[in-house]
């Protein structure tokens, strides 16, 4: 039999688990996905079940086997990237959930952080983790999971329950449970690892309550770190590639030097800069984030931003105002009109990201008349993602050292289901005043998850092999005049300070 060649890459994301497999050309042999699920319990709550993202993600990578017609025995290794910050806690001997994986968007410790926020700690959390005191990432979580759960400290203090982030409960799921890590780049989400030591910190543990025997084993993001247990596939198959969704998307956009960046449009909007083995501390509400971490080589990191509702305020268009039947959609009825009218949606549902970080701001529509119609909300939507990006992207090029802030990133390598959209590239290209470049395959994330794996695997030996085979479907140059660019972006200003604060001011 001839080396196998094929990776099968597991893409659990925060609206659906899905499987791609991928061959040594960089090219997508089979495809599946299956939505789960979302639990709204309160407002600013969001959760998941874990047994359901375990159950959709196995049926995913067995239906890719079989539209590929794909044998165990021609898969190298498996790749694993997921939606990062989501935390879930189960019991070690009999694998189930204590509760709902608590989710990314999830806002409900926002009042915990302003408390530890009060005692003056932020600027110690920011510096050991790069991250800041916000309700989006796990510690916190996990704390309060531990804290309203019945009995689960006294569990977790006797070592019963196991936490992690979704790539650790694959794991512990394909591996028969047992095996509990996580790679570095998700353990650098949690707000409990030390970006310099790349291992969990004593104090943020204490600070945040959390005992140091339920966190899993901090491992490589490229290298072989365990096999599946042979009743799942068929035989034992080595995993052999760890990552976040967005550190995978920017390894799948080979973005490997740095100075290069990504733009992911999925659920949220990610904007991520390599800044290679230097550790910049942000000036600008940025993250300072581990990008990955191949076998022998030293942690290479990258300076993030975070956009919490991207494709998901299209998601919201469909489901919540129902002026759309499907996600494609928006397109047709948002380019029905020349321009907003002037409308502005704020899509801060889940309060706002990067570069405010204010967990009480809140989704608004301004600038209603009576002539206003769902295509100019539509429309608006759109404008509000991009505008979105144009923040983040502002606040990157002040914190990128030594550049010019009007050249600093000249290019944006776009992906992910919402760049689809030649309308929404377009907007996002005119605001920006950049060009905006989108490859022929969009799924950069599995992508990324794919060659980590394969370069552990031997299926590829190098980046710059990698990056040969990454093709250009289309390059968008801005098209808005100067004048129009910088209205609109002083009415987007506008919009965002009414929408910030909004719990106070009510």
């Amino acid at each position: 039999m001839t080396n196998p060649t094929l990776i099968l890459a597991l893409d659990q994301g925060t609206s659906s688990s899905r499987t791609a497999i991928v061959d040594r050309h960089g090219r997508l042999v089979s495809v599946a996905q299956k939505e789960f699920k979302q639990f709204f319990p309160k407002s600013g709550w969001v959760e998941h079940d874990a047994s359901e993202i375990w159950t959709t993600q196995l049926e995913t990578a067995q239906q890719a086997l079989r539209l590929g017609g794909i044998s165990d025995n021609q898969i190298a290794g498996i790749g694993i990237t997921n939606q990062r910050e989501t935390i879930v806690v189960w019991n070690r001997k009999s694998g189930k959930p204590i509760h709902h994986a608590l989710v990314w968007q999830d806002r409900r410790t926002a009042g915990d952080l302003e408390h530890l926020r009060a005692q003056g700690v932020e600027a110690k959390v920011t510096e050991k983790t790069g991250l800041l005191l916000d309700p989006y990432f796990s510690a916190s979580k996990l704390a309060w999971i531990l804290n309203n759960v019945d009995g689960a400290r006294a569990s977790a203090q006797r070592g019963e329950l196991a936490a992690g982030t979704i790539d650790s409960w694959l794991i512990w799921n394909l591996t028969g449970g047992k095996l509990h890590v996580t790679d570095v780049s998700n353990a650098s989400r949690t707000m409990l690892m030390d970006l310099k030591t790349l291992e969990w910190d004593e104090w943020l543990m204490k600070l945040f309550n959390i005992p140091q025997g339920i966190l899993p084993k901090i491992v490589d993001s490229s290298g072989v770190c365990c096999e599946t247990d042979p009743a799942i596939f068929g035989r034992a198959i080595p995993i052999a590639g760890i990552g976040g969704d967005q550190q995978c998307a920017l390894f799948g956009q080979s973005c490997t030097q740095a100075g290069m960046s990504k733009t992911t449009f999925g659920t949220g909007c990610f904007l991520l800069a390599n800044t290679g083995t230097e550790l910049i501390q942000s000036r600008s509400r940025l993250l300072t984030t581990v990008a990955w971490r191949m076998k022998g080589a030293p942690a290479m990191y990258a300076l993030e931003g975070s956009v919490f509702m991207g494709g998901a305020s299209i998601q919201w268009l469909r489901d919540g105002l129902g002026i759309i039947r499907s996600a494609p959609e928006v397109n047709e009825l948002a380019a029905s009109v020349a321009d907003s009218d002037g409308v502005v949606v704020v899509p801060a549902f889940t309060g706002l990201g990067a570069p405010h970080w204010d967990a009480t701001a809140r989704g608004a529509i301004l600038g209603l008349t009576r002539g206003t119609t769902a295509a100019h909300i539509a429309r608006a939507t759109l404008e509000g993602i991009a505008m979105q990006v144009v923040e983040v992207l502002e606040a990157m090029n002040a914190d990128i050292p030594s550049a010019d802030q009007d050249e600093s990133i000249g290019i944006m390598r776009v992906d992910g289901g919402a760049c689809a959209s030649d309308l929404l590239m377009q907007m996002q290209a005119d605001l920006l005043g950049i060009h905006v470049e989108r490859p022929a395959i969009l799924e950069s994330t599995v992508l990324g998850a794919a060659y980590l794996a394969g370069l552990a695997t031997g299926v590829w030996t190098s980046a710059k092999e990698i990056e040969s085979l990454r093709r250009v479907d289309r390059v968008f140059a801005p098209m808005m005049s100067p004048s129009i660019r910088v209205e609109m972006r002083k009415r987007w200003r506008k919009a965002i300070e009414k929408s910030r604060g909004w719990e106070e001011q009510s």
